[in-house]
């Protein structure tokens, strides 16, 4: 009987270890809030990988496999996906909209690169930009500025 006892009891233990604590709490885990924060941001893998230094392979494998992503990535990866560190982990709620007036890492990286092109390409790019900003505006049936 007593060994009928301690059976139950390790097969409870074993199945409430097998389970993360964030399985247990209902709470998704990293790899799932990492995709879709990546998303959110409009970013593909491979975006995300380039942003931050690293490889596409390494950011399917965090968003697939991953509890715990090495420290030293949490801050290029909230700062790629411009929040903070506790939304990343789940910490605090991910507020991924953009706040006012600031500018999201990959659109002042693309600013940057813009600024350096000789004077006529960085006009006909900026005309191009216009014109893409344009035919949205126009599509959603609001008027131009």
């Amino acid at each position: 009987m007593n060994e009928n006892r301690v059976y139950a009891l390790g097969w409870l233990t074993q199945t409430l270890t097998a389970m993360t604590k964030h399985q247990r709490s209902g709470a998704i885990n990293f790899g799932t809030r990492l995709a879709q924060l990546r998303k959110a941001a409009g970013y593909t893998q491979h975006q995300l990988a380039a942003e931050i230094g690293s490889t596409r392979r390494k950011i399917a494998y965090y968003e697939s496999e991953s509890e715990h992503p090495p420290a030293s990535l949490l801050t290029d990866l909230a700062r790629a996906l411009n929040i903070g560190i506790d939304e990343l982990l789940g910490v605090a709620p991910a507020t991924v909209a953009t706040k006012v007036g600031t500018v999201s890492p990959r659109l002042e990286r693309r600013m940057r690169q813009i600024e350096t092109l000789p004077p006529k390409a960085k006009q006909q790019l900026l005309g191009l930009i216009d014109t893409f900003i344009s035919a949205e505006q126009m599509r959603q049936g609001r008027a131009l500025p």
